[in-house]
């Protein structure tokens, strides 16, 4: 069985990558079990809760990643670094991620 990783490294609303890697997320666990998420960088940003995407006239996609549960994606790191570096270590995010170090 192939496994499938998702690296999702940009902050989210600056531009659509977030949203689209999360849709396909979503899609692709439909197809196989054997998926991982991986936050680095400043993907770390992507999980904090609490944000206003509506005043920079952008989506509110980050309440979609709670949908974890329901489509069985249970692999999911966070890069402990990245958090340390932008001051996010004592941060709640919306889904249960394992901190990772490199």
């Amino acid at each position: 069985m192939k496994r499938i990783a998702f690296v999702f490294s940009t902050a989210p609303h600056g531009s659509a990558s977030g949203r689209e890697g999360l849709d396909a997320l979503l899609a692709t666990s439909a197809l196989t079990e054997a998926l991982g998420v991986f936050f680095i960088s400043d993907g770390v940003f992507q999980l904090l809760a609490g944000q206003k995407p509506d005043s920079v006239l952008a989506r509110d996609y980050i309440a979609t990643f709670k949908l974890f549960d329901l489509y069985d994606i249970d692999q999911c790191w966070i890069c402990a670094a990245s958090l340390r570096e932008r001051g996010l270590e004592n941060v709640n995010f919306v889904v249960d991620a394992r901190r990772l170090n490199p």
